[in-house]
Formats: C-alpha cells, structure tokens, sequence
C-alpha cells in the first residue's frame, strides 16, 4: 500500500472540453477561491457558503447564472440561481450538510428569449410595430419546448400558436406573461453554457469545529492519594466539575508509555531522580509506543470507559498526537530507517542550541522508507478513532512535511469526516496557514503575545477579514504547559480574567491548560516564559477551591458563551470606537460587536486591559450597521451583572472597575 497523492479530476470543466467558440459568457475571479483551487475553504454542518464571481458576455445580451455544488464523489449536481450585484459581480449561496468534502463551481449562459423579451418590451415602449418579433419569439419558444418536460412541453407549444399569428395585442399579452416566462425558465438553453474552468472544494467539519471550549490537564496529577500516580479513573470524578465550567473539550497530553533512556527531571532538569515520571512527551518504552497507554495511567479499557464516561457529560476527549520517540521507543528497534543515525551509531536527538532534548528523538521524514512511514503514522491517528477520540491536538507539526499532513488529514478524512486536528504551531505565519491548508481543523495562535489594543484589533482584523477567514480558524489559549506570558507572570486575578474573557469573546474556540489558568498559577520560572515546578516533569497536587480562583468567572462566561450564538463564530466582528474624551482613543478599554448569522443576537464586549485602575470612556456604538439612525434609544444587558441599561443614541458613557468585574458582555436589545 502506497499513499497516493494525485486527486483525480473532479468535474468536466470548460479547460476540458472541446473549444467552441459560440460559449460567449466569462466566469472570473469565483470567490472563496484558495490557491487557485489547489485547497479547500472551510465550513461547518449547517453553515451558509456564500461564493461570488465575475459573469459577463460581450453585448447586452441577458445571461444568466447558476452555483453548482455536491458533496464530493456524487453524481448530481445542485443548482442556485446567481443574483446580479451589480457592475457585473454576482452572488449565491447554499447550506453545507454534514461534515465531509463538498464541490462547488459557477454556470453561466445567454438567455436568447430573456433578451428577446427585453427588446420587445423596449419595441413596444417606443411604439414600433413588432409583428416580426413576435414571430422571432415563437422560433425560440418552439426550442425552448423541444428541451421542455411533458408538460411544460405543450403549454410552449401553445404558445408557438399564439405568437406566430403577429401583432395581435393577444400575441403581445401572451409574450409579456409570467405563465410562458416561467415554462421557459424551467427549459434553460444550456447547450452553449460557459462553466468555471475548476471545481472548487469546501471541507465541512462537525459543528464543533465552529464553536468548542477547551480544557487541558495532565490525569498524572490527579490522584486522590498524595503521592499516587493518577489513573483514568480518578479523572473521571474532575469530568463534572469540568462539565459545570462549561468546558466540551477535554485535551489531555500524551498518555503513552515515558522512556527511560534520558529521562528529564523537575524543571527539565538534564538528570532524572528515581521518582522523577518523565515528560509525557517522551513517548515510547518496553510498555509500547504510540498506540499503548502509559501502564500507571490504567489500561486501554479504562481509557476507553474514560472516554464513554466524558461523552455522557457533553464532553469530547481531544489527544495529544507527539511524533517523536523517546530512545526507549519500539520503532528505534524495529524501524531504524526512520531515524538519523550519528557516525558515532547514536540517533540524533532533537536539540535547538544550546538547548539539548535527549529524551526525546526526532522522526526523519527524508526516510528512503518514508511511504511506510508516512503509513503508520497515519495509523495511530485510526488506532485512536477506533478507541473512540475524534479530537486531536497535534504537537510541533510544522516541523514534519507539509505534504505528509495534506496526505494524512485527507485519507483519515475520507473515512472519518468527524475528526479534528488542531496544529499546535507557534511558527512563522506562512507556516501557519499552510498547515490550516493543508488540512488541520483549528490553529493555535498569535493572541498570547498580542495584549495591547492596537495589536489585538490588528490582529483580529487580520484573522476575520483576510483570505484567512476562509481556511484557518484560530482557537485562542491565554495559557498553556509550555507557556505563562510575562502579561501573567506575577500577574493579579483581575489579569487573568481579562485575558480569559478575550480568549472566550474574540474567537468562538478557545481553550485554556488547567488547573493552573483557574487558579491564577503565576510564578515563572526564572528567565523564561514558562512555569516553575512545571507539570511536563513532575506529578502536581492541586487545591481546586483555592482562595482566589475565577472558577464561577469561568463558568459564567461559558454559559453566556453557549446561550448566544454571535459568541459562537469568529468572523462576524466590529470593533467600536472608546474615547477617553472627544477626538482621543481610549488605550486601555476595547470593544467589539458581534452578531449571530441571523442578525438576531447582538453582543458588545466591552474589556479593560488595566487590571489596577477603574477606566471610563465614552463608546459609540454603530448604529448604522444595522440600519438604525445615530439618535435611536435602545437598551443593552450586561449578561455578567444582570443590570439593563438604557442607552441615547450612538453615544454613551461606560465604566469598568477591574476589582469589581473587568468585563462588561452586553446583549444588545435593538426596536425591530
């Protein structure tokens, strides 16, 4: 078995027909369009496509225009009639169904008996004789009832009779009529229709590619006994708490079996202690590989019931997918090729200087043994749908080839439309949206360094009003194992609910490594921007109801998240005007709006980014976005404090004492 990578051709387009020089209407500049079509855009179940394009003909004839889309390997093609925009641009859209590969391109052609009806009409309207018009019309009416069905068929017919008599006002009445307007629309003359030279390709994914709240924890640490490795089961008593903070995610690290060859000590220390269990990224030992659970963790049983035992609360359990092998791993022994070898006979570790990781070994994917290779990574992934995840977060994968994730993503996705991948990829930008080309669900994100309000509007316009939007979607993490941001390093519990409340209101997919987030975990270690004592290396013991936690602020925002859907997409945002006084920005308060597809749910976020000081300013809110006049009165819900306030007009004053609330989440109430 070898991967295949040459898609066949997947519709007859005018590039593969043979040249008739009588097709006369351009199609141009189709958009959503990635790469000229060599990727798909991106939606979810049940979401509205909406695609536009250039379609003119030489002349003034009338043409008319068609979207056509189906899922992918289908016979039948569906039909939307196009609306012109105007200046030639023209638009139409249709809901996606369930998560798979859909097709979709654009069909244009001359309307001869629309045009003629036009110039008959013009004829009329100038008070010229149009007996031989009519007669004209009748040759073209008896076409159209040559292409018609039955029915339809006879009444052309009769109306071939009609207007080959001339210039009766009969014959006029009858050609003007809606009754023979719509039996010849319904016989198209699509013989000489021009189609887009490709079919496009959307990828749908399930709805919780659109909308998800994600929690990390590492189950080592969640033993009841002190000292005891925790296991699946004890993880299973966090899975109602989890659920009450509003969380559908559960993304846990990797739970294969740690090397011991090189084992990482506290804090990444080079020499491992006795008790020391290893970084859970250091995969592979005598117990097994990728495809084995960690032995202290449980066994493959009660992970599965681990994961049976999640759904039952409305939660997904998302994998960390690390491909890399600790020394100890199966595949050094049974595949070396997969591996670079020293001169000295050693495998190459992974190291970036002065840093050395030891533990942990690089897969080479220049192997001359890559197609097997390519095979059995793609396997784990099936390995572990079969146990029942669908979620997964991939570590480092822009480090691996671009073309093996394409390749990958595509053939599991083929069997398993369901499934996630969201590329933990904090790399170089194009890096970035090639791996959300390539395939993968979700992306990781810029946002933990953009903390000031110029970069952080910058920032979202980039994501939500760039071709961005229609491949990458972003899944905001204020925190992670890896990373406590100097804003959080030593940072107060106000900070880290501003930064939450951005995460969970600027995109609809955010997440967050637990408990540390919650607890308002804060100490680095010392000169990097991570943590000390960090879980990667050691087993932790948590106080959950530690004083100080924003757990019910946690809660609360995810209930608001999942009550109103314009907090369950990401693109639809508009960031408002904050004044400190007339004609001078306000720095450290943001705000933005946004509205679910049905115009119906509007939400104002209103954040402040000074954890210390009470700010005020005054906040135009746009009206004419929604077609209202700068002085109309309406009411807005702070859905964080339950007061209701009525507002003036575009402007109003706001206030936000970050002691108190550093938020306000408005649900905008507007006079239909």
């Amino acid at each position: 078995m070898k991967p295949e990578f040459i898609p066949p051709a997947p519709i007859m387009t005018d590039r593969d027909r043979p040249f008739d020089g009588r097709r006369r209407v351009v199609i141009d500049r189709v958009f959503p369009e990635i790469d000229g079509g060599r990727f798909p855009v991106k939606r979810v179940e049940g979401e509205r496509m909406m695609v536009e394009a250039d379609i003119f003909t030489d002349g003034a004839d009338t043409i008319v225009a068609e979207l056509l889309h189906r899922r992918k390997g289908e016979a039948e093609w569906s039909a939307v009639p196009m609306a012109d925009l105007g200046n030639d641009r023209w638009t139409a859209s249709f809901v996606v169904g369930e998560p798979g590969m859909y097709e979709y391109t654009v069909r244009a052609w001359v309307d001869h008996f629309e045009t003629w009806r036009k110039g008959l009409q013009k004829k009329l309207d100038a008070g010229q004789d149009v007996a031989l018009d009519l007669r004209i019309g009748a040759t073209l009416v008896e076409l159209g009832a040559a292409r018609a069905a039955d029915e339809d068929a006879g009444t052309l017919h009769h109306y071939v009779g009609l207007l080959s008599v001339g210039g009766s006002d009969a014959a006029v009445e009858a050609a003007l009529g809606e009754e023979l307007l719509a039996a010849m629309r319904r016989a198209p003359e699509k013989a000489m229709a021009s189609l887009y030279e490709k079919a496009l390709q959307l990828q749908c994914d399930r709805k919780l590619a659109g909308f998800s709240t994600w929690y990390e924890f590492f189950p080592r640490s969640w033993s009841e006994e002190p000292g005891r490795h925790g296991t699946f089961r004890d993880c299973m008593r966090l899975l109602p708490r989890i659920a009450l903070m509003g969380f559908d995610v559960i993304y846990l690290p990797p739970i294969h079996p740690i090397g011991l060859a090189k084992r990482k000590g506290k804090n990444n220390a080079l020499v491992a202690g006795p008790e020391d269990p290893g970084s859970c990224w250091a995969i592979g030992s005598a117990d097994g590989g990728h495809t084995s659970v960690h032995p202290e963790l449980g066994t493959m049983e009660e992970f599965e019931a681990f994961v049976r035992e999640s759904e039952m609360h409305g939660i997904s359990v998302a994998l960390d997918i690390a491909f890399q092998c600790s020394p100890d791993h199966p595949w050094v022994q049974e595949h070396p090729q997969w591996f670079r070898w020293r001169p000295d006979g050693t495998v190459q570790f992974a190291e970036n200087p002065p840093k050395r990781y030891e533990d942990i070994l690089p897969i080479d994917f220049e192997s001359a043994d890559w197609q097997n290779l390519w095979i059995a990574l793609r396997d784990v992934f099936l390995f572990w749908i079969g146990k029942g995840v669908t979620v997964f977060r991939v570590d480092n994968p822009h480090t691996k080839g671009f073309a093996f994730w394409e390749w990958a993503i595509g053939s599991i996705r083929e069997q398993h439309p369901e499934a996630m991948f969201l590329a933990e990829a904090f790399t170089r930008p194009k890096l970035m949206a090639r791996l959300a080309k390539g395939g993968y669900t979700h992306s990781y994100t810029y946002f933990t360094w953009r903390n000031t309000k110029h970069d952080l509007q910058e920032y979202l316009t980039e994501l939500t009003q760039t071709e961005l939007r229609e491949y990458m979607r972003p899944n905001f993490w204020p925190n992670t194992p890896d990373i406590l941001h100097e804003e959080l390093q030593g940072g107060s519990r106000e900070k880290f609910i501003i930064r939450f409340v951005l995460a969970a209101t600027l995109s609809s997919n955010y997440g967050m490594y637990g408990p540390a987030y919650e607890l308002c975990e804060n100490a680095p270690y010392p000169g990097k921007e991570e943590y000390i004592d960090s879980e990667k290396y050691e087993i932790r013991q948590w106080d959950l109801d530690r004083p100080g936690n924003i757990r019910s602020e946690i809660a609360m925002v995810n209930r608001i998240r999942h009550n109103n859907p314009a907090l369950q997409q990401t693109n639809d945002i508009t960031f408002v005007k904050i004044d400190v006084s007339q004609g001078q920005e306000h720095d450290q308060l943001i705000g933005y709006v946004k509205c679910s597809p049905d115009g119906a749910n509007i939400i104002l976020t209103v954040v402040t980014l000074d954890d210390r000081n009470t700010r005020g300013g005054w906040l135009r809110f746009p009206l004419e976005k929604f077609g209202l006049p700068h002085t109309e009165r309406f009411t807005v819900e702070d859905l964080l404090s339950g007061r209701t306030f009525e507002w003036n007009g575009e402007w109003n004053y706001i206030e936000l004492d970050p002691h108190r609330m550093p938020a306000h989440i408005f649900r905008v109430n507007l006079p239909s």
